[in-house]
């Protein structure tokens, strides 16, 4: 007679679980809010605060500057980025066979609840190396929102 762990069975347990919703996650991303970003279809985020300011850190890796747009109004930061398949078609182009092809269009989001009331029209954001930082300095509530360019 073998003794079965039911620790094994619950780690079993929670990795198909994962596989599941690793699955389902791009059709009901938005209804997951944080925990989209751990099924690994959104934007995985830092949100930090020192005395001045807000500080959102972003990996967005693969994305151009310019496929970036971050607003921030009402205390909601909104992170969207999409890049589209390469355009690009010639005779050597259409000579390549594919084995598989996996690289394709891609839209993420994600909107980040800012703990304290910031100043959107003084924000700043950089995007060096797949990694955007939103500086927000802290501020009383605007009622105006503000786009962010990214620097």
């Amino acid at each position: 007679m073998t003794r079965r762990d039911p620790f094994e069975e619950m780690e079993r347990l929670f990795e198909r679980m994962s596989r599941e919703f690793e699955r389902i996650g791009g059709d009901l991303e938005a209804g997951f809010g944080d925990l989209e970003s751990g099924l690994g279809r959104g934007i995985t985020v830092d949100v930090a605060e020192d005395e001045s300011a807000v500080t959102v850190t972003a990996d967005l890796p693969g994305y151009d500057r310019d496929d970036i747009e971050v607003t921030a109004s009402d205390r909601t930061l909104t992170i969207t980025a999409e890049r589209e398949e390469s355009a690009e078609s010639d005779a050597e182009e259409d000579a390549i066979e594919y084995h598989r092809r996996e690289r394709r269009r891609r839209s993420v989001s994600r909107r980040i609840r800012l703990p304290i009331d910031v100043d959107e029209t003084a924000a700043e954001a950089t995007y060096t190396n797949g990694v955007l930082t939103v500086e927000l300095p802290k501020t009383d509530a605007d009622a105006d929102g503000h786009r962010i360019d990214v620097e």
